[in-house]
């Protein structure tokens, strides 16, 4: 991914010098010409185009954006309400990530939306504890976190 990142800075470089005008506006044209030529070569050179990772990124800010304002609506509806039934928990969550890297953007996003807390890992690196201040079921918020910051994560990573 490296690679590409930098080949296509020199071809937006080369743009530019062939051009023979050094704005902003012509570096930024010849970087989308360098995306579409990378784009095209990726068929011969079978590797992985790189901006299929950053448009995955792209969607895991936007999809952590939706959760951390749902979950604000979620936390403000327990505390608004007459009676105060909630039904707090501690659950292990499985987890398919290898890298501490992984495994700390996934507790990291859990624990910055509102009304769940990261915990601890478990021996093996192969779970997280999280406690949650509503847990109705257990197994629905376990598919949440596979479906949601998980699955986006490692479409960031792999």
């Amino acid at each position: 991914m490296t690679f590409q990142v930098v080949l296509n800075t020199v071809i937006a470089i080369m743009w530019a010098v062939l051009w023979n005008s050094y704005t902003g506006v012509d570096f930024l044209l010849g970087y989308i010409v360098g995306i579409f030529i990378l784009f095209v070569l990726r068929r011969f050179l079978h590797f992985d185009f790189y901006m299929r990772r950053v448009f995955a990124a792209f969607k895991l800010i936007a999809l952590f954006i939706k959760e951390l304002i749902m979950s604000n609506i979620d936390v403000v509806k327990v505390l608004l309400s007459p009676k105060f039934d909630i039904e707090p928990g501690i659950i292990e969550v499985p987890t398919q990530l290898k890298s501490d890297w992984e495994l700390t953007l996934l507790a990291s996003l859990i624990s910055l939306t509102p009304g769940t807390l990261s915990m601890d890992f478990a021996e093996d690196k192969k779970s997280i504890f999280v406690h949650s201040i509503h847990v109705p079921d257990k197994e629905q918020m376990i598919r949440e976190i596979h479906d949601t910051f998980e699955k986006a994560i490692m479409e960031v990573t792999h």
